[in-house]
């Protein structure tokens, strides 16, 4: 009988390199209303999928759809003021 060996150990083995650093826990953060938003979106399209939209789905879904854009904006507007590699 032939041992199936599992490579676990040899991949967690270097687990430190698996966490986020600093720099991409802050972009997470920075990009959370976005991620949000779309969230939300994605929520308002699921609703509607097995049903003809009403009145009340339309209008969640335009709000949605106009709060993804607004915060895709927002991050873009705060992205670019922020210099080049951090620095001030």
């Amino acid at each position: 009988m032939d041992l199936i060996v599992t490579v676990q150990d040899a991949v967690t083995a270097f687990a430190d390199w698996i966490e986020p650093t600093s720099a991409e826990l802050d972009a997470i953060e920075q990009e959370m209303p976005l991620i949000l938003a779309d969230v939300d979106l994605l929520d308002a399209h699921i609703i509607t999928l097995d049903r003809t939209p009403s009145e009340l789905d339309e209008r969640r879904l335009r709000r949605a759809r106009r709060r993804a854009l607004a915060e895709r904006a927002a991050l873009a507007n705060r992205t670019a003021t922020v210099p080049a590699g951090g620095a001030a």
